[in-house]
């Protein structure tokens, strides 16, 4: 697995604490450039662009950061929108809001926001998303599926995401929804896609070498399919339940960290 980009990225699971000690949107800000902080804000995924926006913006104001602009970016016009653009490239940090992550790729896609946003990353701008923000920075992205069913095809369907980030499909609100059968359907399709499993209020900080570190209250599950012995996944029905067999498991809270390219889990050092 190799990263794309030379900044780093804030995946977060959802439901990340807004009201406590906001651990993880104080991480953000703290990559971002702490006091010295510009964050451009991105509604594009959310139904209710300005009353989302006003809440985060009020929230990274109150931790510090020295500015914070709200990109309402609704439709195809905006995206093009050069002053959107130049927000983009001036800002310290990047944050995608929650909702539909298809609104985000249908609507960003190969747009000067979306050039802006890939330049940003590769000069070291932070790049943080929370729910469907999360989901959609992978190359191959979960736009939905059952959560209550057993593993099946049928659990989950899929498109292409803004692959800020290669070799990996990401879930959020994981446990919370009990979304395991999605992302185990999700590696048996290909083994060689390392599948991440982010809980609310938790997130992955992954750096440009690949090393990922765990933040937040909950857990971070890794689905690792590269030893599988077995899938039914190719010859099975789309209601038929899956088989695979010998998968990795990994279940990582904060103090830990996975290594995306050599595939292990580590212990951070404190």
């Amino acid at each position: 697995m190799q990263k794309k980009v030379a900044g780093q990225l804030l995946i977060i699971g959802g439901g990340e604490d807004k009201q406590g000690d906001c651990q993880i949107l104080r991480k953000f800000i703290a990559l971002a450039g702490r006091e010295e902080a510009r964050i451009a804000l991105i509604t594009t995924a959310t139904e209710y662009p300005q009353e989302v926006g006003v809440e985060y913006r009020s929230l990274f104001n109150e931790l510090g950061a020295a500015s914070v602009v709200i990109l309402y970016i609704k439709d195809r016009d905006a995206a093009n929108d050069q002053h959107h653009a130049s927000e983009i490239e001036n800002a310290s940090g990047i944050f995608f809001t929650g909702g539909d992550q298809l609104r985000l790729t249908s609507i960003l896609g190969g747009s000067k926001v979306d050039a802006a946003i890939r330049c940003a990353i590769e000069k070291g701008t932070v790049i943080a998303g929370t729910s469907a923000g999360a989901s959609v920075m992978s190359d191959t992205m979960i736009v939905g599926g059952d959560s209550s069913d057993t593993p099946k095809k049928s659990s989950l369907s899929m498109a292409h995401g803004m692959s800020l980030i290669e070799g990996v499909v990401i879930d959020q609100h994981f446990a919370q929804r009990g979304r395991i059968n999605r992302l185990l359907a999700a590696v048996s399709q290909n083994p060689h896609v390392l599948g991440i499993g982010i809980d609310e209020d938790t997130a992955l900080v992954v750096s440009p070498d690949g090393r990922c570190e765990v933040t937040g209250s909950q857990t971070v599950t890794i689905v690792d399919g590269k030893n599988i012995i077995h899938s039914n996944i190719s010859e099975s029905k789309r209601n038929d339940p899956l088989a695979i067999t010998n998968v990795i498991l990994h279940i990582l809270p904060a103090g830990f960290g996975f290594n995306l390219k050599r595939r292990l889990p580590f212990i951070c050092r404190t």
